[in-house]
């Protein structure tokens, strides 16, 4: 039986995952077991419907079979999720539904606003092309209610029926390409109190485990696995690898844990990033276009840079680069006309998109002298006659066009490769990889 989750939470506390671990809880209570890893999945980050984590949450429950292995731990007891298992049985699927529903409602922030819990309940994977539409654009919420119900699933919520996209969502995440996340959650007492985690056993624990990512923030010294809102998440370690979250998290010195579990992600996919021809892009998706630079960038107020980009398919694209991103806006104020690019980011209302990278694929190798051409003649440099007259020699005479300004080779301001905005502006979905070593970027970017 798959459960999936989503908007228990409010601007004021509490946390979809939280509730997904007290479903689990329950579920030890009525003899279920857990099959396979809880599902943490991030939708679209442009909806402007999102709630705080943009997240939805979803597990399979059953009775396993065969070998399990610990993925958290509950009231100090191992939570053990089996590979695989039999299904319930059609009244036992019945009660957990009707269980889970419970404990969904009063794990949610019912009465405060922007909580409007929903839960989906399926004996079968829902059809992946629900995660995609939701991971991509924008979701209409009646069409994909009456699909799921069509399929069979139960469908429940209060208030506001959104949820139900994100918890079809999760459920049918086909999960092929992934990320882990193993979350601490504070004790109950220690709410609204400041949290502690040291900042030093978070570095030693990312070079001890390099497949951790976001973790710290160099450049702004901003310490990213936790939380700055009233949620009951003490931390969460992101790693590319199962083993290396779950062995990070006790070397991290912090406050007493109360809980943990890991979960199987989204992060750091790329999943949510459409290569298409740009007129046939809507707002509110996030792109990948190719081309080339158009023109000089312009910086804009507070240190945003926009520049225009000719795509493949003759669209002509502004493209802005914030400045929290740091690294994005330095970038493109080194770029020159004809500059190859791939660039991704949000389509906005003014068919602007905001950029979330910067590939480089080549760079013009040649530009104009800002000097004057010399003359063979007389051995001396040129004058100008003013902007676009030209050039005249002060011992002959001899004229020049504005073109015949000498070419010089260019050295590039930085590296071919990919740019991705410094750790604490980059999106839970962005796609990770190696990244070139700038020295001059990394230092301007503090």
């Amino acid at each position: 039986m798959w459960i999936g989750l989503d908007d228990t939470d409010s601007p004021r506390g509490g946390c979809t995952t939280h509730v997904l671990t007290e479903l689990v809880r329950a579920a030890r209570s009525e003899r279920i077991d857990l099959l396979g890893l809880p599902r943490l999945v991030r939708l679209n980050p442009n909806a402007p419907w999102k709630t705080r984590g943009n997240a939805a949450l979803a597990a399979r429950f059953g009775h396993g079979i065969g070998r399990a292995r610990s993925i958290g731990s509950i009231d100090g007891q191992a939570v053990r999720a089996f590979g695989r298992g039999r299904e319930l049985s059609d009244r036992a699927g019945r009660d957990w539904v009707e269980r889970a529903w419970e404990v969904v409602r009063a794990g949610s922030r019912l009465g405060e606003p922007g909580t409007d819990p929903a839960m989906v309940a399926a004996r079968r994977p829902l059809p992946a092309d629900l995660y995609w539409e939701a991971v991509r654009r924008w979701v209409a919420v009646e069409s994909v209610r009456d699909r799921v119900e069509r399929l069979g699933a139960e469908v429940r919520f209060v208030g506001d029926p959104r949820g139900v996209v994100g918890a079809s969502a999760a459920i049918a995440w086909p999960g092929r390409r992934r990320s882990y996340e193993a979350i601490a959650y504070r004790r109950p007492d220690l709410l609204g109190r400041p949290r502690t985690v040291e900042r030093a056993s978070v570095e030693r624990a990312q070079r001890r485990f390099p497949s951790l990512f976001l973790c710290t923030d160099p450049r702004t010294r901003r310490l990213l696995i936790a939380p700055h809102t009233p949620c009951p998440i003490l931390f969460g370690l992101r790693a590319m690898r199962a083993t290396d979250a779950v062995r990070a998290l006790p070397t991290l010195r912090s406050e007493p844990i109360d809980r943990w579990l890991l979960f199987a992600t989204n992060q750091g996919t790329g999943d949510h990033i459409v290569e298409l021809p740009f007129p046939e892009a809507a707002v509110g998706m996030t792109v990948a276009l190719e081309g080339t630079v158009a023109g000089a960038a312009a910086v804009l107020a507070g240190g945003h840079a926009r520049f225009p980009l000719t795509a493949h398919d003759g669209s002509r694209v502004p493209c802005i680069a914030f400045e929290p991103t740091k690294i994005l806006p330095r970038l493109a104020q080194r770029l020159v006309v004809g500059d190859r690019l791939r660039v991704w980011g949000s389509v906005s209302e003014d068919r602007s998109v905001r950029l979330e990278g910067i590939q480089v694929r080549a760079w013009v190798r040649r530009l104009p002298r800002r000097g004057a051409p010399r003359c063979s003649a007389c051995r001396r440099g040129a004058r100008s006659l003013g902007r676009l007259r030209g050039y005249r020699c002060p011992g002959c005479g001899r004229r020049w066009p504005p073109e015949a300004g000498a070419w010089r080779a260019r050295v590039p301001p930085v590296p071919r490769g990919t740019y991705h905005p410094t750790p604490s502006a980059r999106r839970h979905l962005a796609p990770r990889g190696p990244e070139p070593r700038v020295r001059s970027l990394a230092a301007s970017a503090v």
